[in-house]
């Protein structure tokens, strides 16, 4: 029978949760160069939507360096138009404005150059993710999954006509690009929708852009330490002065980490699975009549489904959170080489901040506004 939730002894999985975020992706990359470095080996990688993209890539890697292999992929998604040499904002509104143009020939191509621009507004999207199926293909080897050396992968994705989560594991499911493509169709931006087994299937971040209550599900029997990666600042003290820097804020609070209420809650479940035991080894120990062990057999039953099917708690999160030194509405569609090499730092020197501290719940992002990278 499973340890009862207090005993903090024997084993448990290790998660990485990674976030949706389009280009800001690039900051989970530096966050795991650094995990990987520390040696910290995951038994499940989940994300949804770019953090999905990133998770594949990590349990699949081609590369036996799968940090090395992750950062390739986002030198590759990069663009290198944009001058380097123009300020932070300056810079994030020109390579923005080049990707709504233009595309990204690694990521999403537009549609609305073709004849049908003269019917725009009828399209359902303007562009086409297959690029980035592509590009994903050259960096993965989904039959590595098969092997239980490498992590399970976990990729979430939204049902358009059923509104509800679609979940791809790879103990259950056969994974591939398809799948993992599935689940970064954000329609905000126009990204097209992925068609698997009948299903139209959109970014996974209209439900949930912090998949670990998707992870408890999918595997309930096992304690967790999990890992998350937070690229959308929680807390903003500055209150916006006009409407883009409004949608900006709604932006963020829309997609930062809320699995606050999950971690309590699992507290909670700890708590009362200990009482619960208490007081079944209590009964046990006692000697029942015949009808009172009868009664006890069948309680028996229950409370071991309880206490084994879905006893799992989260013994404790790190959080390695993005800051924000310039607000800008488009940030997360800003591929220029200069800002994905700057992100990636970021997330390796936030990881290596977060690592260093013990305190369980840490949230860290300490580099000042005037760093330069």
């Amino acid at each position: 029978m499973k340890k009862p939730a207090n005993d903090t002894s024997g084993d448990f999985e290790t998660v990485l949760v990674l976030q949706g975020g389009g280009s800001l992706g690039a900051y989970e990359c530096g966050v795991y160069k650094t995990l990987q470095k520390h040696r910290i080996k995951f038994d499940i990688v989940a994300g949804t939507s770019i953090g999905g993209i990133n998770a594949a890539i990590i349990a699949a890697s081609k590369d036996d360096d799968p940090a090395k292999n992750l950062e390739d992929f986002w030198l590759t998604l990069a663009e290198r138009t944009t001058p380097s040499f123009f300020p932070e904002e300056t810079r994030a509104l020109l390579s923005a404005m080049q990707s709504s143009i233009y595309g990204n020939p690694k990521a999403f191509a537009p549609i609305w150059f073709a004849p049908t621009f003269l019917n725009f507004f009828n399209l359902p999207y303007l562009y086409d993710i297959t690029p980035l199926k592509n590009t994903l293909k050259e960096y993965t080897d989904f039959g590595k999954l098969k092997d239980p050396k490498n992590p399970r992968l976990i990729v979430t994705s939204t049902d358009i006509q059923s509104g509800k989560s679609c979940i791809f594991d790879s103990r259950r499911n056969d994974i591939d690009a398809e799948h993992v493509i599935a689940s970064a169709g954000y329609p905000f931006y126009g990204i097209s929708w992925t068609k698997i087994d009948n299903r139209y299937l959109w970014d996974g971040t209209l439900l949930s852009n912090t998949p670990l209550t998707e992870v408890i599900d999918a595997s309930p029997r096992q304690d967790k330490k999990v890992y998350i990666v937070n690229l959308f600042p929680q807390r903003q003290d500055e209150i916006p002065e006009n409407m883009v820097e409004s949608w900006h804020r709604a932006r963020d609070i829309m997609h930062t980490d809320k699995t606050d209420h999950t971690v309590r809650m699992s507290r909670v479940i700890s708590r009362q699975l200990a009482l619960i035991k208490e007081m079944h080894d209590i009964i046990e120990s006692a000697n029942l009549n015949k009808g009172d062990a009868e009664k006890f057999s069948l309680l028996e039953l229950e409370y071991h489904r309880l206490a084994c099917e879905r006893g799992a708690i989260i013994r404790q999160v790190i959080r390695i959170a993005r800051k924000e030194d310039v607000h800008f509405l488009f940030e997360d569609a800003d591929f220029s080489i200069a800002t994905i090499k700057q992100l990636i730092r970021n997330g390796e020197m936030d990881a290596e901040n977060a690592l260093a501290d013990k305190t369980p719940n840490a949230k860290i992002g300490l580099h000042k506004k005037d760093t330069k990278y």
